[in-house]
């Protein structure tokens, strides 16, 4: 497994955890307000920061176990891998996006708006993650 997949599956499971985590705190939040929750910066942060750790460490666990992978420069493969994930996520994203959007002219609701962006956000990095490592399994 090549240092690239492992970043991917590093990232993935950060945004995994980090959006699951946050996910809970709106529900928790919400649950007790009796509505959906607005957002917050504090909890934005807190989701930032849960991010940055586990990646941080993340990458820090494989970079110790694969120095020289870790400070080698991205073959022609592995750039083409990363270019065609972006470009089939950007896909993702465009198309959750525009249901957010869809969904505020129906609702109304700014909280939403903003939840379903965020999420899309999350929805399209994940997705360019999975391309990465289907990409690099599939050896193309």
């Amino acid at each position: 497994m090549s240092f690239q997949e492992k970043s991917a599956w590093i990232m993935s499971i950060a945004l995994l955890l980090s959006g699951i985590l946050y996910l809970t705190q709106i529900m928790s939040m919400s649950s007790a307000l009796g509505a959906l929750a607005p957002p917050t910066i504090p909890i934005i942060i807190a989701y930032t920061i849960t991010l940055v750790v586990v990646t941080t460490l993340g990458h820090i666990g494989i970079a110790i176990f694969a120095p020289k992978e870790a400070n080698a420069s991205s073959d022609e493969r592995e750039r083409q891998i990363v270019g065609r994930a972006a470009h089939l996520s950007s896909y993702a994203l465009a198309a959750s996006v525009v249901l957010c959007l869809g969904f505020y002219l129906i609702s109304h609701d700014g909280n939403v708006l903003f939840y379903g962006v965020f999420g899309s956000l999350i929805i399209s990095q994940l997705a360019e993650y999975a391309f990465q490592v289907h990409f690099h399994r599939a050896g193309l």
